[in-house]
């Protein structure tokens, strides 16, 4: 039988959910100006008490804990309290809704390594993909990206350690005047990507922590 599920996308959903103390501790920090909005400090028996995949955000306007609400295929849909929206495809966000400055669309040309599995990506390996912004009706902004294995490195969510392989994306978008470094923390074993720092935007970075992961399902 399965304990976890997706929550459900509604207005009730999300009220409830704004009831709990860790997504309404996630909703006030999220919230705070952004000079200096409080850190979220969370336990692995908050998480364990709601019964959501969730992952934990972090932006220079502060931090939230957002719960799966949809998978759609390889997409996630996954919501703050707040309302703000990820949408994930393979580790990689793809588009954001609710933020001061927003990703519209991701398209990936087909040598992308993300879906194979970061880990088995070839150090040096170059791809491509097009973006739109919401600001300025920018379309189709090309981005070119080099990948780099890092190694293994020892990274603790909540109460656990990991051995993660790091692999960093040198990002450019001459048209955006962007250059950028994602990095990515993988399994070694699967690819599964456990915790990311990801430039969506020139004007937004988000980093993302896997809390209770979704690694589809059966799982």
């Amino acid at each position: 039988m399965r304990l976890l599920r997706f929550a459900v996308l509604s207005g009730t959903a999300l009220s409830l959910c704004a009831c709990n103390p860790l997504m309404q501790a996630s909703w006030d920090t999220l919230s705070a100006a952004s000079s200096g909005p409080p850190s979220l400090h969370l336990s692995q028996a908050q998480v364990d008490a709601l019964p959501y995949y969730q992952i934990e955000l972090q932006t220079a306007a502060g931090e939230a804990v957002m719960a799966l609400v949809r998978q759609q295929g390889d997409l996630q849909y996954w919501m703050a309290s707040s309302n703000q929206v990820l949408m994930l495809r393979d580790g990689l966000v793809v588009r954001s809704v609710g933020f001061s400055d927003n990703l519209a669309a991701t398209r990936l040309s087909a040598d992308a390594p993300f879906h194979g599995g970061l880990h088995r990506v070839a150090d040096g390996q170059t791809s491509e993909r097009w973006i739109d912004l919401a600001s300025g009706y920018r379309l189709g902004v090309p981005l070119h990206s080099r990948f780099h294995k890092v190694g293994l490195e020892q990274v603790r969510i909540l109460e656990r350690d990991y051995s993660l392989l790091r692999v960093d994306e040198r990002l450019s978008a001459p048209l955006l005047g962007m250059d950028a470094t994602n990095s990515y923390w993988v399994d070694p074993a699967d690819g599964f990507v456990m915790l990311s720092r990801q430039q969506l935007t020139p004007e937004l970075q988000v980093a993302i922590t896997q809390l209770r992961p979704y690694r589809g399902a059966g799982r």
